[in-house]
């Protein structure tokens, strides 16, 4: 029987969200000694745990069939092979958000990327900033560092650094300030773009389904509501992201129960523009599992 191989993050930023995202989709494994090959146990999927940046290349590789990895690391690996790899983005996670940004020393009066024309810059993601750069116009000279590329400008190895950021505090406790964003990245499941058998791609969409289904039910809440007939269409425009709710006449009552899948989030404001336009009994649930 065929197994699909899919390569996460063994350690780091990523590696336990993808570990829980995979174990939501109803995924269970035995472990490897060396903890790096996980066996499905009840699905024919097996993962691969490996640094962030082979993630990308395995699937270029034909070793594995899906990858989950931020979309700066897999566009980095893509441009060092020319641009002429391709892999397939199908679908962004929701965590994972940093940004790969250009900063500069707290003390220049630089004010635009554009001003950095000729300067060194110090990168851990040397070909996606060359890349972003000269999208800009920018002609740089870039200092490839494989890590502490924040510390580049004091010691007189850079003008300016591109890396990632998610708060700043690095930055800050640098002496650094943002200049500009280069790319806003998120985690995302890659695929390859060819060269997987039917088998395989009825596994593939299988997978995609139960993840779909675990992404939107974590968006979403299911909404239960009473109400008077004739205010159904203004309850059904005050709840976010439905079209059409379910409706089940109450006994012995000429009001109405409302029940909808929200996939959008519920605020407070939404609860009180319901219960002024006529709603009562409203209960909001959290969804465990949707499946389209």
């Amino acid at each position: 029987m065929s197994r699909l191989r899919v390569a996460i993050q063994k350690s780091g930023r990523l590696a336990e969200r993808s570990q829980e995202l995979l174990r939501n989709c109803g995924l269970k494994f035995a472990r490897s000694k060396d903890q790096l090959f996980w066996y499905g146990q009840d699905f024919p999927v097996d993962l691969l745990l490996v640094r962030d940046d082979d993630i990308p290349r395995l699937l270029l590789d034909g070793v594995c069939e899906l990858g989950i990895v931020g979309e700066n690391t897999a566009n980095e690996v893509m441009l060092e092979r020319n641009g002429q790899a391709q892999l397939n983005c199908l679908r962004r996670l929701g965590f994972g958000h940093c940004r790969l940004s250009v900063a500069v020393p707290e003390d220049r009066t630089v004010s635009s990327v554009e001003e950095l024309q000729g300067a060194r810059i110090a990168t851990s993601y040397p070909e996606l900033t060359r890349h972003l750069l000269e999208q800009r116009g920018v002609q740089a000279t870039i200092v490839e560092l494989s890590g502490s590329v924040e510390i580049a400008p004091g010691l007189g190895t850079a003008d300016a650094i591109s890396d990632l950021v998610s708060t700043g505090t690095t930055l800050r406790a640098n002496h650094l300030r943002e200049l500009d964003v280069l790319l806003h990245s998120e985690a995302a499941l890659y695929g390859r773009v060819s060269g997987i058998s039917d088998e395989k791609q009825a596994l593939l969409q299988r997978l995609l389904s139960r993840l779909e289904g675990v992404l939107q039910a974590a968006e979403s809440k299911y909404v239960m509501l009473h109400a008077p007939r004739e205010a159904l269409q203004r309850i059904t425009e005050l709840l976010p992201g439905v079209e059409h709710p379910s409706i089940m006449p109450l006994e012995g009552s000429d009001r109405i129960a409302v029940h909808a899948v929200c996939g959008e989030a519920v605020f407070w404001e939404h609860l009180e523009a319901l219960k002024a336009a006529g709603a009562s009994a409203i209960l909001v649930l959290p969804v465990e599992k949707m499946l389209a």
